[in-house]
């Protein structure tokens, strides 16, 4: 997320101007942004691809893999730039490794699934997807979020009955992110105003009305988001069996695959 601040920043010093946008267009770049690669199939590779149709709208297409004998499935929502078909494929050994099920999904306007992303129906997306997978698999539904997806996830566990929640590589909220990567040389003549779909985005807040053990995944050498924030997050969520995970030598989008056991571990306690 890091290269969609900087040229604010530089557009802002440059100008003289010491006050910066921050839209949802800074933290969402659907494929028509990005110009992604066509999709491929999933046959081979044993995913049972899902389609759910919101009320409002759009298409949203994903996958589940099923792992035998799996008492829980895991529900991943991806960070920005996350694709199914680019992404899955990867992540599901990861998952298999822990003995759990894992699904996912397109956001809209990503890869296979069709619509304008915003982050409201981002948030309206995902109860729905939720709702879809917990009657597939009931009662057994483990939200997991990273980075821009720890904010739709924790959405879903304020909400939701979920099984668990995992966050990482997680923040607070659009401001404290801003200023976390905005250089020492510009802090003093910087300010952010955010807009409307910004505002009231919190997952520390979000967190304190956790009802489910979470789990907060941190990289230690992550600069987009800070170990810090992760750990605001973390000391707001009321519940038993919480717990906060920094991985040595992780940055911002290889946490979890440096988790290893302690990930499964925090599974296992679920089951």
């Amino acid at each position: 997320m890091r290269p969609l601040l900087l040229p604010l920043l530089l557009a802002g010093l440059l100008t003289g101007c010491a006050e910066v946008d921050l839209t949802e267009h800074n933290f969402i770049r659907p494929d028509a942004a990005t110009k992604r690669a066509p999709a491929q199939t999933f046959a081979e590779a044993g995913f049972q691809e899902l389609t759910i149709e919101p009320r409002d709208g759009g298409v949203l297409r994903g996958v589940v893999s099923e792992h035998a004998g799996a008492r829980l499935t895991v529900l991943y929502f991806g960070g920005n730039m996350f694709h199914i078909d680019e992404d899955m494929k990867t992540l599901a050994p990861l998952f298999a490794r822990c003995g759990v099920n894992v699904a996912a999904f397109d956001y809209r306007g990503y890869g296979r699934s069709k619509g304008e992303p915003t982050i409201a129906n981002m948030s309206g997306d995902a109860l729905a997807v939720f709702d879809a997978v917990e009657a597939r698999f009931p009662g057994r539904v483990v939200v997991h979020g990273q980075s821009l997806g720890s904010f739709i996830a924790a959405r879903v566990a304020q909400e939701r009955p979920v099984r668990g929640v995992v966050l990482e590589s997680t923040a607070t909220n659009a401001l404290d992110w801003a200023k976390a990567n905005t250089p020492w040389y510009a802090k003093p003549f910087v300010r952010y105003a955010l807009d409307d779909g910004l505002q009231g985005i919190d997952n520390a807040r979000a967190a304190a009305r956790f009802r489910s053990p979470a789990l907060v995944i941190a990289g230690q050498d992550d600069r987009v988001t800070p170990a810090a924030l992760g750990r605001i997050v973390f000391e707001a969520a009321p519940t038993a069996g919480k717990r906060f995970l920094v991985i040595e030598g992780a940055g911002h989008n290889d946490a979890l695959d440096k988790a290893g056991a302690a990930y499964c571990a925090f599974l296992d306690q679920l089951r």
